[in-house]
């Protein structure tokens, strides 16, 4: 048997343990204190094999960032890996949706997303550690506070690190229960559209009315109508406001729209679309606010070049790997938009993230651990 799997498989009951931890130290992105007990957790339990900080942020909990103190003398560069402590389940969660172990799965709020990377990629370092395994590069990894809220305060900081990187490797679940990596991943944003219309008597004075609802709705069926699904451009108008009463012609109205794009140029020529939207009402007047918020994550030379030495390094494990593209973005995509070889999808295996159904397959903790392990020794 591999040693590095063999030794994941031996300390799987204490990665496991460590991973209850995690999820048990409940952390929603709206509570900087939870965060931020999730980034002192994780800064206590790698202490001894990483010299690493909390970082305060304003409005949101700490930022953990470390570097692992592994085998072999001469570093040639260096690696960044990226995870996130924040979930998308609010304070309480845990009494209802227990940590548990069943039906060869583990159970609970985070679990997925990303508890159970994050514990993964801890105890792939201590793999390459005890067995003693040499390592060319520095390895650093930066826990994001916000990642499920957009990433804003955290973008600067993880490009600053990320540049001059030889690869990034993200600890984003892998897709499906075959646990695909992630070659690629959509650009996403949103966009705000207000309309100002002329408010009126709807029974009294009904023509010198002119209603923000029926130029929202014009512009909401042309707003729609950017969507191509040929090259994967999802244009989705998920909210709308708009007026105060039935009688009264209305004077405001707005549209929430999210945006989904494969390419750069794909994001260049939807935005330029939504700049030149014009009123149909001449008295009506529009503002469009908001733009991409995570660029493309583009499957390029250098991802491609990752993949196929993960994919090496799996078959060595008996796991068969395979590649996927996705709609969700990820810190990933702002790395690979530097041009930094960025590889996502390496956290755990399992299903139901954001859902109560979120649960991890305990079988492929070992070979996830072994992988990652393999990973960063093998990139040279």
């Amino acid at each position: 048997m591999d040693p590095l799997l063999k030794w994941a498989r031996q300390n799987r009951p204490a990665l496991i343990r460590f991973i209850r931890e995690l999820v048990e130290c409940e952390s929603p992105t709206d509570s900087p204190e939870a965060v931020s007990r999730c980034a002192t957790l994780l800064a206590d339990s790698l202490a001894d094999i990483a010299d690493g900080r909390t970082v305060p942020n304003k409005g949101a909990g700490r930022t953990y960032v470390c570097d692992f103190r592994l085998p072999g003398r001469e570093k040639k560069g260096r690696i960044l890996v990226l995870g996130h402590s924040d979930t998308v389940w609010p304070l309480g969660t845990i009494r209802t949706m227990k940590f548990r172990q069943k039906d060869g799965r583990l159970w609970g709020p985070g679990v997925l997303d990303m508890k159970a990377g994050l514990a993964i990629f801890a105890f792939a370092m201590r793999a390459l550690r005890e067995l003693k395994i040499p390592v060319s590069n520095e390895i650093g990894l930066l826990v994001n506070p916000e990642e499920e809220t957009g990433s804003r305060i955290s973008r600067r900081p993880t490009e600053a690190l990320a540049g001059g990187c030889r690869a990034v490797l993200v600890l984003e679940p892998g897709t499906g229960l075959e646990g695909k990596l992630k070659t690629a991943r959509k650009g996403t944003g949103s966009y705000r559209v207000a309309v100002r219309g002329v408010a009126a008597h709807a029974g009294v004075d009904f023509g010198s009315g002119a209603s923000a609802v029926v130029e929202l709705a014009r512009q909401i069926e042309k707003i729609a109508a950017f969507t191509d699904l040929k090259r994967g451009t999802t244009v989705n108008p998920g909210v709308i406001a708009g007026g105060t009463r039935a009688n009264v012609v209305a004077a405001g109205g707005e549209t929430l729209v999210d945006i989904r794009v494969e390419t750069a140029r794909d994001a260049v020529a939807l935005e330029k679309k939504f700049r030149t939207l014009r009123p149909f009402d001449k008295r009506c007047s529009l503002e469009v606010t908001g733009g991409l918020n995570r660029p493309p994550m583009e499957r390029n030379k250098g991802t491609a070049q990752l993949f196929g030495l993960a994919r090496s390094f799996a078959a060595e494990l008996g796991v068969t790997l395979e590649e996927s593209s996705t709609g969700g973005g990820s810190d990933g995509n702002f790395t690979s938009a530097l041009g930094v070889p960025t590889l996502d999808g390496l956290g755990a295996v399992g299903e139901g993230a954001h859902a109560a159904h979120e649960s991890v397959l305990v079988e492929r903790l070992a070979d996830r651990v072994a992988l990652l392990a393999k990973l960063v020794a093998g990139i040279g």
